[in-house]
């Protein structure tokens, strides 16, 4: 599966540049920082302009446009241009986080960087990627989701929301269960690797095992030319971006949970009868056990009153 990232619209452009950055040669991340520090520079510079800028060679800067899906570098300034137009003037400003910010700039940082990682992950999630996913859980057997640390959280978010909908889907943050569950898949079944970097050790052996087993596998990542994306039948690119001050950030993990949620939504629409079903037959267990669980305190209460009134009379 050719993993190269197709032609970014104005809007997820920049967000495309941050997921391919990695991957790039020392010197395609030259230019590609260029273009995340200052877009409207890039758009209104020349391509002798930029080599002079960026310290490369005019066939880098045509080799890195297109390994963001242009054709060429006239291209990719047209989509700069249009990206730069569009762009809220807040999201100009520099958003990393300082040791010496005060509170309120850190609380108006960090809520930028959710919203835009939210807004980035939105405008590149392609959506006939996303029905593919849709369609191969729609029919699968059982469904494994593998990830650790703050992906881990994601992967258990995922497979209880299957499970709501009657999707049998299991989490797995070990790597050692993970690896068994992922040598018993097969035709059938679909596996989900969730990793920011997608070269997360715990992550990759399993989807491969997985893989070479028959299962179809699905990649949740914000590097689409990453390990995990290769080993990956279908890639779902998140936007969220790390920081090392804050390294694990919410912005990674929320654009994850963005891609969940489209998952979850957009499956229980293509099973809406059976997923119905399913929701309701939960949330009424959930309710009868929450209706228990209320009443026990006033049955407690009530019997430890009438041993008060026996103790009284004898």
């Amino acid at each position: 599966m050719d993993q190269r990232p197709p032609a970014a619209d104005p809007d997820g452009l920049v967000a495309t540049v941050r997921a391919v950055l990695p991957s790039l040669t020392p010197a395609g991340r030259a230019i590609a920082r260029l273009i995340l520090d200052d877009p409207a520079t890039v758009a209104g510079s020349t391509i002798t302009e930029l080599s002079a800028a960026s310290g490369t060679s005019q066939a880098t800067i045509v080799r890195t446009a297109k390994a963001l899906g242009f054709t060429g570098y006239s291209q990719m300034r047209l989509a700069l241009a249009a990206a730069s137009a569009r762009e809220r003037p807040e999201r100009l400003v520099p958003g990393d986080l300082s040791p010496d910010d005060p509170l309120a700039e850190v609380i108006a940082k960090v809520a930028r960087a959710e919203s835009d990682a939210l807004a980035d992950t939105a405008a590149q999630l392609d959506p006939d990627r996303l029905g593919a996913v849709v369609d191969a859980l729609a029919g699968a057997r059982r469904v494994a989701v593998y990830g650790v640390g703050a992906s881990g959280l994601v992967a258990a978010d995922m497979a209880q929301k299957l499970l709501r909908i009657g999707v049998a889907g299991h989490a797995f943050t070990d790597v050692h269960l993970a690896l068994t569950g992922a040598a018993l898949a097969g035709p059938g079944d679909v596996s989900v690797g969730v990793s920011c970097s997608g070269e997360t050790p715990d992550v990759l052996e399993p989807i491969g095992t997985a893989r070479a087993a028959g299962a179809t596998t699905v990649a949740i990542t914000n590097n689409p030319r990453s390990t995990l994306a290769g080993l990956a039948d279908h890639v779902l690119v998140s936007a969220g971006r790390e920081t090392a001050f804050r390294p694990g950030a919410l912005a990674s993990r929320i654009s994850q949970l963005l891609i969940v949620d489209c998952v979850f939504v957009a499956l229980a629409q293509r099973t809406f009868d059976a997923s119905e079903g399913a929701l309701k037959a939960t949330r009424e267990a959930l309710d009868r056990f929450l209706g228990d669980v209320r009443r026990r305190p006033r049955a407690m209460s009530s019997q430890v009153e009438d041993v008060g009134k026996n103790l009284l009379r004898s």
